[in-house]
């Protein structure tokens, strides 16, 4: 079987930085997710592809031991191993090392992983984590929210169980295999104060495994941009219009927050563009420790139009060297 290329996968170079990959991650993910092809098995079998070369690529330990040995980097730490002992030849994907030729991998692997002490089966090793894009508003990633998600994949046979047999024969819906496919709705909470990029992990429901245990949906968010205020780690900024003569004799002010609108006191002589901070009303912070701040930034308008004696009291303070 031809060794997969994660990164051709992405459609990314060797050596793309990782905002690269991101980036390539979450176009092909949407392309291809079950919700927007359904039925399209072609579509499916290419999404998974997506999700197994993103959680590689994506964790830089994993990435380099892929870089070094392929499709067999989940076996990295037994092959040096091995190499520290023996020291003999092997090859992946053309080049050549210390350790054992390719040929003999299928069995070093089953010697390796295939059996535990006392010659019994060890339990199967747990699927890879699925990989889900999530969009929410700034005002979802303030207070928190929650998503009802529709997952189409395998999960464990329900005439079987999972246990691939019935009554000692082989089981004949799954045909032996323990999965079936079907679809299942799950509902999860996001939690309050995430950012673009955060991970939102729920154990257990990924893909199914061959004995049923099922690895964890990790949902990676993004928030979208909001109308109003700019979003910097927990901080918020906003802008705030003030007439001239409210900036030159001070005056109160209002300044939305994301929880309605309070009222600032602007001293005289407010510069344009100051801002000022509002302590504890920015966004939650997702480890605890309370809200970040906003801050105000104040745009002084100019008056639109000027009547005659405007003009001559404008004129008085050029006079007056003001």
């Amino acid at each position: 079987m031809a060794e997969k290329n994660y990164y051709t996968t992405l459609g990314v170079r060797k050596g793309a930085s990782k905002k690269e990959i991101q980036q390539a991650y979450r176009k092909l993910a949407r392309q291809y997710h079950p919700d927007v092809n359904p039925g399209d098995t072609t579509s499916e079998a290419r999404f998974k592809e997506i999700n197994a070369a993103y959680e590689v690529l994506s964790d830089p330990e994993k990435q380099k031991r892929y870089d070094k040995y392929g499709d067999q980097w989940q076996y990295s730490d037994q092959i040096e191993e091995m190499q520290r002992r023996g020291g003999q030849t092997f090859r992946f994907g053309g080049s050549t090392g210390t350790g054992f030729d390719t040929g003999d991998l299928g069995s070093l692997f089953g010697s390796l992983f295939g059996q535990a002490r006392g010659g019994q089966a060890r339990r199967p090793r747990r699927p890879a984590n699925v990989e889900q894009p999530i969009e929410v508003t700034l005002e979802e990633a303030f207070s928190g929210t929650s998503r009802m998600l529709q997952m189409t994949g395998e999960g464990p046979c329900p005439t079987c169980g999972g246990s691939r047999e019935i009554a000692g024969a082989v089981c004949h819906v799954c045909q032996g295999s323990g999965l079936a496919r079907g679809t299942r709705r799950i509902e999860t909470k996001i939690p309050a104060g995430v950012d673009t990029g955060s991970r939102v992990r729920i154990a257990g429901e990924g893909r199914a495994g061959p004995d049923g245990r099922r690895s964890d949906l990790i949902l990676v968010v993004s928030v979208r941009p909001h109308d109003r205020f700019e979003r910097k780690g927990s901080n918020l900024y906003t802008d705030v219009e003030v007439p001239l003569t409210d900036a030159v004799l001070g005056s109160e002010v209002e300044v939305p927050t994301m929880t309605g609108k309070v009222m600032l006191t602007l001293p005289p002589l407010t510069p344009n563009g100051k801002a000022f901070r509002l302590a504890g009303v920015g966004m939650p912070r997702l480890k605890g420790g309370g809200k970040g701040h906003l801050y105000a930034r104040v745009q002084v308008m100019l008056p639109e139009k000027l009547s005659d004696d405007d003009k001559k009291l404008f004129e008085q303070l050029r006079e007056a060297g003001i």
